[in-house]
């Protein structure tokens, strides 16, 4: 069964916050450090799969982080996501379309 885990981007309005909330909700441990090296690290090969990650009200904190911060994240998550595409994996890291300011949670 995947884990399914829920942001909400009302609560996120930096780059670092977004690191917080992720390693809180998935458990990162003492010693991650927030970067976007550390972030690929963790999410590519350290969290059991299958796991959703669904960032609701998305548009909220690209708008409070900026676009190309948010960016950023968004890239890693989709390189994330077709590494595990490409090596055939059953059991993936997904994240669906972001999920907009006018879904209700």
């Amino acid at each position: 069964m995947a884990i399914i885990i829920e942001i909400n981007g009302a609560d996120i309005d930096s780059p670092e916050e977004f690191h917080t909330v992720l390693a809180d909700r998935l458990d990162f441990g003492p010693y991650y450090r927030p970067n976007l090296a550390a972030l690929w690290d963790r999410l590519s090969t350290d969290i059991e799969r299958p796991v959703e990650l669904i960032w609701r009200n998305s548009e909220t904190s690209r708008d409070a982080m900026g676009e190309s911060a948010f960016g950023v994240l968004r890239d890693l998550l989709l390189r994330v996501q077709r590494q595990d595409e490409d090596f055939g994996w059953e059991d993936r890291f997904t994240e669906p379309l972001p999920v907009t300011d006018h879904d209700v949670l």
